[in-house]
Formats: structure tokens, sequence, C-alpha cells
């Protein structure tokens, strides 16, 4: 089939394109190729995306390799490291829907035949799945990698998020100021995702799983040359993907989905998976439910153990056989006839992988243990969703009772675990932080990581409406819904109350009764809109529940 491009560059009557091209040093044999669009997420600010420049690089020799032409244009990345913990956090989650409609923009308006996606962070690499499956155009991600782990701290390997809990060390003289510094030297000592296994490696991995990456490429260190040649080799099979009218929703199925979360229920996956999941599923024209998503994570053994439920992070991963190490293991509770991007289904790919025992991993018949991935609970304080992740619970914090102490926002919670007015005992309930309430639906990642910091997290736990960071350890319930801005039940807990946590049932149960919530109901009101205008007003308005991905809608 002739590629879509050469419909506006044919002559004569497109001879205007033509020339536009021409102006930037494109050639009449550049223009009679396919062109492919390079969807670059590299910047200056972001660490995981500091390196795409340079991988770039590379896919554009594989383009040219091939028969194709690379057209490279921006996208936005915003990095949620550097946003944790205070305003900015509030745009992170709804930049996934912009960097989506960002690359719609420009592959349709430009009329490109295909694209290779650049990205690696958070909320960066589901942008591109959801633009992606809402294009049906041939398309392949190519991650920059993960960075290398840090120095020893605290008796296992360091990454950033040592240093929140660290100033909980320092807070209460377990630490020294001067060692807090050298620790902010060494915990991050080269570019790449963040070294342990958090939502961007999480997603990495999740999108091999799926299909839209080449086998083994998910899981290849930032600084390893083999990122390079994965790279170029994308290149390549982008523009025979064009000639084999091989498009995204051909890979993009319920089917893969379903493999897709099984892998993050395999890996321990960050609980940011299942926003972004039904956020791909929605765009692709399906619904991927939180009922299919509970008996998924249910019916999934924990095969593979890393950083923060192990000392192991990302780089150890690739050593002991990345992503093809567990979906071999996994293959028997997989559908192997989904496509990927290869051309071939994902059983072909896993064909020639062999089973190498390793400390990290596990089998079908010897797992860590068997739905530990991820926990969905359900109760009269989430009648919808509250999200989980056992993997990174101690087995004894799984079943929590405490008395609630509640905070509007995350700053309050933040400054009252710094200042010592959080004990023992207590459930920690940060509310007005859902994806409409917050808006953008922040983590609180850092009262988890401040917790830990101040010794509180085997006799403490949070539960939010809001999210957490893959990397959280300790007793958390995220993603409550219906959400506290919208009358949930969050909205009405009062301090003192009772809650219950019991995630091998999968409750969680405010000790309430009806009628007395009843009342409470009937004497809460809505707290003001926090932004009235800007994005945040508009992603405010038009997102989703959690527990539907917590997505701009656009279609009736």
């Amino acid at each position: 089939m002739k590629p879509r491009s050469q419909k506006i560059l044919a002559r004569p009557e497109w001879s205007k394109m033509r020339a536009l091209y021409k102006s930037m040093g494109y050639s009449d044999y550049d223009l009679e190729r396919p062109l492919i669009g390079i969807a670059n997420s590299w910047n200056r600010v972001v660490p995981g995306h500091y390196n795409l420049r340079r991988v770039s690089e590379y896919v554009q020799q594989g383009i040219r390799q091939a028969g194709g032409t690379p057209v490279e244009f921006g996208v936005i990345a915003a990095c949620d490291g550097l946003a944790n913990g205070h305003d900015g956090m509030h745009y992170i989650l709804p930049s996934r829907d912009l960097i989506a409609n960002d690359i719609e923009i420009m592959i349709q308006a430009h009329r490109l035949d295909a694209v290779v996606l650049l990205g690696s962070c958070d909320k960066i690499v589901p942008g591109m799945l959801m633009a992606a499956a809402r294009l049906d155009l041939p398309a392949i991600l190519v991650v920059g990698g993960p960075m290398a782990g840090g120095c020893e701290f605290d008796g296992r390997p360091s990454d950033t998020t040592s240093l929140v809990e660290a100033m909980g060390m320092l807070s209460r003289g377990k630490i020294s100021e001067e060692e807090l510094y050298r620790l902010e030297d060494a915990v991050a000592p080269t570019c790449g995702s963040c070294s342990f296994l958090g939502t961007a490696n999480t997603m990495c991995c999740l999108a091999e799983g799926l299909g839209l990456s080449l086998p083994g490429s998910a899981t290849i260190p930032a600084y390893f040359a083999d990122r390079l040649r994965a790279a170029q080799e994308a290149g390549r099979r982008i523009v025979a993907m064009v000639e084999e009218d091989l498009t995204a929703r051909q890979i993009i199925t319920p089917a893969s989905l379903a493999n897709a979360m099984r892998l993050s229920s395999a890996i321990g996956g960050s609980t940011n998976t299942v926003l972004h999941l039904p956020a791909v599923a929605y765009e692709a024209g399906f619904e991927l439910s939180m009922a299919d998503i509970q008996r998924l994570a249910k019916e999934t053994p924990h095969l593979a153990k890393m950083n923060p439920a192990a000392p192991q992070n990302l780089g150890d991963f690739h050593a002991a056989g990345g992503v093809p190490a567990v979906l071999k293991r996994l293959l028997p509770l997989l559908d192997g006839n989904t496509l990927t991007v290869t051309g071939q289904t994902l059983a072909q790919n896993l064909a020639s992988v062999q089973i190498q025992e390793h400390p990290m991993l596990r089998g079908l018949d010897d797992p860590w243990e068997v739905g530990g991935g991820l926990a969905v609970l359900r109760g009269n304080l989430a009648p919808r969703t509250g999200i989980t992740k056992p993997a990174a619970i101690k087995p004894e914090m799984r079943v929590f009772k405490g008395k609630a102490r509640c905070f509007d926002c995350e700053e309050e919670a933040n400054q009252a675990i710094l200042a010592d007015q959080v004990g023992p005992g207590e459930v920690v309930v940060i509310r007005y932080e859902g994806p409409k309430g917050g808006p953008g639906m922040r983590e609180m990642y850092k009262a988890m990581k401040l917790l830990y910091g101040k010794g509180l997290a085997l006799s403490t736990a949070v539960v939010t409406d809001g999210r957490f960071s893959g990397t959280n350890n300790g007793c958390f319930v995220g993603h409550v819904s219906p959400e506290a801005a919208e009358g949930g039940p969050l909205a009405l807990v009062a301090d003192g109350d009772q809650i219950t946590i019991d995630i091998p049932a999968g409750r969680l149960h405010l000790a309430v009764s009806d009628e007395e919530l009843a009342r409470r109901k009937a004497a809460w009101q809505a707290p003001p809109r926090k932004f009235t205008s800007g994005y945040l007003a508009v992603y405010a308005r038009l997102a989703s529940s959690a527990d539907q991905g917590a997505v701009i809608r656009h279609r009736d």
C-alpha cells in the first residue's frame, strides 16, 4: 500500500508541501520514501530522557538503513521526581493525556506514515502508548533505559527516594546533614529512568510485554551500548511495519493488555498500572475494567523481586534476563498468540529464550507469592476501588487497624509527620487529592517516605484518593474512589474513626454506622475548586474517576 504521506507530496498539485520540506534540506529522494515520525521527549530537565537525543540518532540511522525518512519532533516530558512534594505534582498525571494529544496532532497534521515513540518516564510512556492506540498507525516504543543504582544506604542500595527517607532520619538525629549531602552525590550516578521498579520502569516493561517494544529492550541500562543498537533496530523495524501495514491496534488488544497486566503482577509493578492500562484500552476502543484487573492480579504469581520489594534494581533485573525471562516463565498464563512489533507472536518471540536459574526470579511452581503484585480493595470506605501493592508491604502489615488522622492535602500531612504529630497506630488519611479534587491525583510518596524515615513504617498506614510512587513501601492504599471531592466516603472520615485495612480479604472498612455516615454526608459541602483557569481547570472538569483510568474522556 502506498504510504499516506505520498498523497500530500505528489507532484504537481502538492509541490508547495515539497518546497516546505526542501527548505529544511530534504531531497526528492527523501520525499519518495515513507516519512517516519520520531516523537522525541528529550530534554535537559528529566534524567530519564537526557540520553534520548543520542538514542534518536540511532533510530534515525535505522530508519534510513531500511529505506525510510525520519521526521523528528519534540514532545513534552515532566519529571515525577522533580515535581514531587509540591504544587508541580498537580500537573504530572494530566500531562499524560496532553502527551497523547500532542503526538496525535503532530502525526495527523503532517500525515506521517508511522511513529517511533521515544520516552522513558512515568507519564510519558503511557501517554505515548495512548497515542499509539488512538492513531492506529505503525508504532514502536523505544525507551532510554534505567540509570545505575546508587551507593549503599540503610543496609541496601540507594536511589533518589532514599534522600526523602534520609530527611526523616535527619529530623530525629539518626544521620547528620553532612551524611545527607554525601548521599545526595551518590544516589543517582548516571542519567536514565530511576533505578528502582517505579512507574517509569514498570511501564517500560509493560510496553515490551504488550508487544509495542522490541523483545529484551525495556531494561537495557541507559549507559549501555546495547541501548543504541536496540534503537537502531527499532528504526529498521518501523519501516518494515509500514510495508507490512502492521498497526498499533493489531498489537494493542484485550488479550495483549491482559498479558501486560499479568506481567505487572509478576514483577510487582507500580500501582499506577491500574491507571495507565485502562487508559490505553480506552484509546484502543475497549475496556479493561477494575474487575478484570482484580481477577488478573489475584491469579498471577509474583515471580521477580526487585526494589522496593527487594534490594536488587533494574540493572540486576536486566542481568537476570529482564522481561523475556519473566514472560517465558509466565507463558502458560499468557495468550501467546498476541502479535508484537517484530511481526511475530509473543510465543514465537519467546521460543528461543532459555530459562536460567537466578536468585531474583522464581517459576510458576515456586513463586514468591500468588496474587501479591497488586490488590484491589473495596468496602464502605472505598465502594469502587482502593489499590495497594502487597509485594511492597511486609506480611505482618497486610492487616492493619488504626485510628484516622485526617488531612485535606499532602502538604498538611507531610508537615505533621515532620513535626512528630503522627504516631504509632494511626492511619494517615490524605484526601481531596484525587483526579478532580487535587486536581491531578498527586503522589503521596513523600508522606510514606517520611514515615519510614521517622521509624513509623511498621506502625502506621496511609489511605488516600491520591496515588503512590512505584517505590513506596509500608502499608498504603491509594486510588480510593469515589474520591473525596465527589463526596466519596473518604470526605466523611473524622479524626479518631477506626479504619481497617485487610489486604488478604480485599477490604477497606470504616467503623462508622451507615446512619452516621448519612448524617455526615448531609452536612458535607464540596470544597471550592483549587484551579479555575489553565490546563488543571480543564483536567479537573473532564477527568474520569481513578477506577476508570483518570483519563480525559473524548468519546460519547
